[in-house]
């Protein structure tokens, strides 16, 4: 059963509008006000929202704006309530990235139309993919499938790649989407010293590549392979293609891509004020999720210390203390060079 949010503030149309919803067999949430629907649709998370523009509180716009700077709410259907009198302010809600609007007064079908539309056009261009990087990915596969454009194709070139081979370097021109087949690829930058950190790891079915290709830059960053890989190379006018054809696709990727950002921006706060042990252990957590294969495996992780170090951001004699010392506190094994983890809860719970 899908959950619809109504954010409005006349109490006779919200009064009307969830009963309605409801008997259409919909799961309905009701807010009065901007401040409580922000709060309702970040504890809840519903399908789609309904909302209101002029409100007391926090008007729509302010609603929507609150809720595109959360990842986990950016990329919900959202639909507009509007006066006539209002018309003219619709643009902005739109720019704003509104997927629809509905005037006032309106009536059941129109109303029911627009939510069955943005319903079915968000499952189709792949909503429920999670978040994160992996959810770029996953938004790739669903909205080529949505759009009838096949990145992924068997007639595509196929390179193979060994390990410390690089895949790009630096400033160099971007002409391709990578799609990866099988191995490992890190991507890092360096520093005027030369000393590297890792900016991402991608392993099978993940798509990297595409920031240079969207800013119309060179690459900013190097590709290496960390083990014996195979990459798919996708032209950069076919993964264009597939993000202009159709605006509430491009609209969904750019949400991801902040959503992206703020894990960039989370990993620099955590390399810049947590402490050794805490930046270590989330480092092997970050190598272990992008390791394994699904929540029941449990990977040997072949990284070289080198690679595990410039993740985490420090001198690698630092690192192969602190993977010691939690070999000692038994939270990790490692056996002829590769490392297990023995103690997720621990590791994930550990305090800085």
């Amino acid at each position: 059963m899908k959950t619809v949010l109504i954010i409005e503030d006349n109490r006779e149309v919200r009064e009307n509008t969830v009963e309605l919803l409801q008997l259409a067999g919909y799961n309905v949430l009701d807010a009065e006000n901007g401040k409580q629907g922000v709060d309702i649709a970040v504890k809840q998370l519903p399908d789609l929202i309904i909302c209101d523009i002029m409100m007391p509180e926090l008007d729509g716009y302010g609603v929507l704006h609150m809720l595109n700077r959360n990842p986990a709410t950016a990329y919900i259907p959202f639909i507009f309530l509007t006066a006539k009198a209002e018309r003219s302010d619709l643009r902005k809600g739109m720019e704003m990235g509104a997927d629809d609007y509905i005037t006032k007064p309106f009536d059941d079908v129109e109303l029911m139309n627009a939510i069955e539309v943005r319903l079915k056009k968000y499952e189709t261009a792949g909503k429920e993919i999670g978040h994160g990087k992996d959810s770029i990915d996953g938004f790739l596969n669903h909205a080529a499938e949505s759009e009838h454009l096949k990145l992924t194709d068997s007639e595509r070139e196929v390179q193979h790649y060994r390990k410390k081979q690089m895949i790009y370097t630096q400033s160099h021109r971007p002409g391709f989407l990578f799609y990866v087949l099988k191995g490992k690829i890190k991507t890092f930058r360096m520093n005027d010293d030369g000393k590297e950190l890792i900016t991402g790891i991608y392993r099978e079915n993940d798509f990297f590549g595409y920031t240079p290709i969207l800013k119309e830059i060179n690459y900013e960053d190097n590709a290496e392979v960390m083990e014996d890989a195979e990459v798919m190379l996708i032209p950069h006018k076919d993964f264009l293609a597939v993000l202009s054809a159709n605006s509430s696709i491009a609209r969904q990727f750019i949400k991801l891509l902040s959503a992206n950002l703020n894990e960039k921006e989370e990993q620099l706060i955590h390399l810049a004020y947590n402490s050794l042990r805490k930046r270590v252990a989330d480092g092997l957590l970050l190598v272990y999720d992008r390791f394994r294969k699904n929540e029941k495996d449990n990977p040997k992780l072949a990284i070289s210390r080198e690679d595990l170090a410039q993740i985490v951001g420090t001198a690698t004699e630092s690192l192969i203390r602190t993977l010691s010392d939690f070999k000692a506190e038994k939270l990790i094994e490692i056996n002829d060079g590769k490392i297990v983890i023995s103690n997720e809860p621990k590791l994930r719970g550990m305090l800085n």
